[in-house]
């Protein structure tokens, strides 16, 4: 019998069944796309995120990421991050590096869906494998968390995120982030020819009617779009817990808040590392414990920027407020890391 039966080859399953075969554990990732996987999201990786990939041996290469820059009009704030820098890197890199990882520990990476879940008192079942464990990476919208009932009721009402690329040599060693009224756009440069900027917002409008509400951003792109628009959400998914039975849920199926904060890889990856640590310590009620303390700041840091972006008379004070107090706006980027 297998140890560690993980649902989702994602960074996120990726990176569980990397811990998992490094503390010892024999570990199966169930994942139906073929690598490497895209994704909508942002592309920069955090210093945390990059320290993370270090310690698993996952070599990467991107762009310098330098720190994080907050623009509205003619007002703006930045912050450089202390000691190791981030990474803008392509999604399909990443998702590409964490793969060979994997497979050079032995892990086996098998076509198919996690499909119904059936737990015993010592096992779990699920894609015709018995395992002592599942680790359940499938996504924001993660059907093995419905199907066991960890949502919580309700319609999530969170926002949408729109992504593309674009050839252009960037001009920025930040990530930034354009603020307006309708939201905000994150550009992240992820090579030496290449741009990806993501915008956030409530509204479910196309990709470049979200773009025309940042027109200084726009006029920086002057090269052709290189990739097609990409799309997720709704990003806020809210979980009764992360733990049942044999079953936990790591990265985006353990819950979500929002993008704003970019923290999503570096998150996945303490995740993963915590489910599998309490695993092989066989206290997998300790990972519930485990993930409300490593997510803490970013909800807290997420919830509060998210809760002024969304009403009017504060959302455009956001960048002028950071601008003036620069010592708060770098404290907040150092959390970050």
């Amino acid at each position: 019998m297998i140890d560690v039966l993980v649902g989702g080859g994602g960074p996120a399953g990726l990176a569980a069944a990397i811990h998992a075969a490094l503390a010892g554990l024999e570990a199966v990732v169930v994942e139906p796309r073929t690598a490497p996987v895209d994704k909508a999201c942002g592309e920069g990786v955090m210093p945390g995120g990059v320290a993370a990939l270090r310690g698993l041996g996952v070599e990467v290469t991107g762009r310098e990421l330098r720190g994080i820059r907050y623009l509205d009009g003619t007002a703006r704030a930045e912050a450089s991050f202390r000691g190791l820098g981030g990474l803008g890197i392509r999604r399909t890199a990443l998702h590409a590096a964490l793969h060979r990882r994997a497979l050079a520990l032995g892990v086996r990476i098998l076509p198919g869906k996690v499909g119904e879940v059936h737990q015993s008192a010592d096992t779990v079942t699920a894609a015709g494998i018995t395992a002592r464990w599942l680790i359940a990476a499938d996504g924001l919208h993660s059907p093995v968390r419905r199907s066991l009932g960890l949502e919580l009721p309700g319609r999530p009402r969170g926002r949408y995120g729109l992504r593309r690329h674009y050839r252009a040599e960037p001009w920025t060693d930040f990530v930034e982030v354009h603020w307006s009224r309708h939201g905000e756009a994150y550009v992240t440069p992820v090579g030496d020819d290449l741009v990806g900027v993501a915008v956030l917002s409530d509204s479910r409008r196309g990709y470049d009617d979200h773009l025309a509400g940042f027109p200084a951003l726009t006029a920086s792109l002057h090269g052709p779009a290189a990739t097609e628009v990409r799309g997720a959400g709704p990003l806020l998914q809210r979980v009764r817990r992360r733990v049942d039975g044999r079953v936990l849920l790591v990265g985006d199926a353990a819950g979500y808040l929002d993008a704003l904060t970019g923290e999503g890889v570096a998150l996945a990856l303490a995740s993963a590392g915590a489910a599998v640590r309490c695993v092989a310590a066989g206290q997998p009620g300790a990972y519930e414990r485990a993930w409300v303390r490593l997510t803490r700041r970013h909800r807290l840091l997420t919830g509060a920027l998210l809760a002024a972006s969304r009403r009017p008379g504060t959302a455009r004070l956001i960048v002028p407020a950071a601008s003036r107090m620069p010592l708060l706006f770098s404290a907040a980027v150092h959390a970050l890391q």
